[in-house]
């Protein structure tokens, strides 16, 4: 990959916790490509919040030296990334964008990953981040295992 420029992955917040707080899988194998710099994580301000949230919820759950080292390996993990930072979309362009996607919730997520540009958005939450949504937006959306079986086809 010397020669050709990384690609871009946009995590939402449910693989990018997945990848924190598993031991494996392929939620951790897409941070471990950003963490190697042979992909570029791209990350929203919106996302990086939200996992930091959870990621504080989970650590509550755990023994206390457990939730330190949870939360060591996030701050490990971002350091190691060097993430592109995508700012919060303004609140007037939220609401003005309500109708792309059905969860309010993700309408956030969705303009951040559209002002990005990112190669790929990587999300398990296929239920909102739709084919339909894809297409009105020209992000091309997968899951960690989608996203693996295709870089495993363009590698031979």
């Amino acid at each position: 990959m010397t020669s050709q420029r990384r690609i871009r992955l946009f995590l939402d917040s449910n693989v990018l916790t997945g990848g924190i707080v598993s031991s494996w899988g392929l939620d951790k194998a897409a941070l471990s490509l950003c963490a190697a710099r042979l992909c570029k994580l791209v990350l929203a301000e919106v996302v990086r919040d939200e996992v930091e949230e959870n990621s504080l919820l989970h650590a509550e759950r755990l023994p206390s030296l457990k939730a330190d080292k949870l939360v060591e390996h996030y701050r490990r993990l971002v350091s190691l990334t060097n993430p592109e930072m995508v700012p919060y979309p303004s609140e007037s362009l939220v609401i003005s964008s309500r109708h792309l996607i059905r969860h309010a919730a993700d309408v956030p997520v969705l303009l951040s990953a559209m002002a990005s540009k990112p190669d790929w958005l990587l999300t398990h939450n296929t239920k909102h981040f739709t084919e339909a949504v894809a297409k009105r937006t020209g992000l091309r959306i997968a899951t960690p295992a989608a996203f693996f079986r295709t870089l495993s086809s363009l590698l031979g």
